[in-house]
């Protein structure tokens, strides 16, 4: 509540009198997980501020993640696919901190840096920058989680060859596995091609091979599929597994790109793990709120008591 109460003082002295938009707090990106302090929404403007009260330096994780919350909002926030989102960091009690714009970057503006005294400056600069056309708020508010096309492609690359199967222990043994994967496979395909809904449940004992058999499968559909029937996802209601099949994926793409001279940072190639690696609560609290059908296709219910 402090944290809260900071930010409302703040933001009561900043917001420039002639500003017509809306403010949210803590706002939840649908099916990732994280939410960011503030958004404004001000003309075509998404401006997202991440606020660390009391703060008196605008130190690099803090700026990372106020891009990574702009970021999830342009690839998994359907409303935020067009328009412009612009990302700003205040640490309330930082020094004074001359931000340039720069140029945004598929639609991404550079972090912007602020303290308490001179955001006001910043937002009125920002209301100038909005265009007069804006999306109606509530269609904002309850706009879906749907990955953009480029997420989507970037995300079938990981996986590939199987490089961290290790990280599920599986006593099934391959033929098994493969004929498992097989035989999901035709019901799949045959339920698309009539037009049905089918609900597979998988048994075994632990360590018989399940996860690796749902996380295969994801996998070998969104590499072979295309479009629309590409989009599947694997959720889980084990946190720690979660995070240790997106962190496994993110460091071998990351190690990939490596070997490829290639530039990828950890947080871009975590990004990817996210469209189709899920944490299961996350999934089922946005479709408390969302009537509207998943925009996935295919989806594995790993630890499905759970649910």
């Amino acid at each position: 509540m402090g944290a809260w109460k900071g930010q409302i003082d703040v933001l009561q002295q900043a917001l420039p009198a002639q500003m017509r938009g809306m403010v949210c707090f803590e706002f939840a990106i649908p099916r990732v997980g994280k939410r960011a302090d503030n958004i404004l929404l001000v003309g075509d403007l998404v401006v997202v501020l991440e606020f660390k009260v009391g703060a008196t330096s605008f130190d690099a994780a803090a700026r990372m993640q106020a891009m990574d919350y702009a970021l999830d909002l342009r690839n998994f926030h359907e409303a935020s696919h067009v328009g412009t989102i612009v990302p700003v960091l205040v640490a309330t009690q930082a020094p004074n901190h001359a931000s340039e714009f720069g140029q945004p970057y598929e639609g991404v503006y550079p972090v912007l840096l602020a303290n308490a005294q001179n955001l006001a400056t910043l937002l009125r600069k920002l209301c100038a920058l909005a265009g007069v056309g804006h999306m109606p708020y509530t269609q904002w508010l309850q706009s879906a989680y749907r990955p953009t096309p480029t997420i989507l492609e970037a995300s079938q690359a990981l996986y590939q060859g199987h490089g961290v199967a290790d990280i599920t222990h599986s006593e099934a043994g391959a033929d098994n596995l493969g004929a498992t994967t097989r035989l999901l496979n035709s019901v799949i395909d045959e339920a698309r091609q009539q037009g049905q809904k089918v609900m597979v449940l998988i048994s075994g004992v632990p360590g018989a091979g399940k996860t690796l058999a749902g996380l295969n499968l994801i996998c070998q559909r969104r590499q072979s599929q295309h479009g629309h029937e590409a989009r599947g996802v694997f959720l889980s209601g084990n946190g720690p597994l979660v995070t240790v099949l997106q962190e496994a994926l993110a460091r071998d793409d990351v190690a990939r790109a490596t070997d490829r001279g290639e530039s990828l940072s950890k947080s871009d190639a975590h990004r990817k793990t996210v469209a189709f690696i899920q944490n299961i609560h996350h999934f089922r609290d946005a479709y408390l709120v969302d009537a509207g059908a998943p925009d996935d296709r295919l989806v594995v219910f790993d630890e499905a008591q759970r649910a």
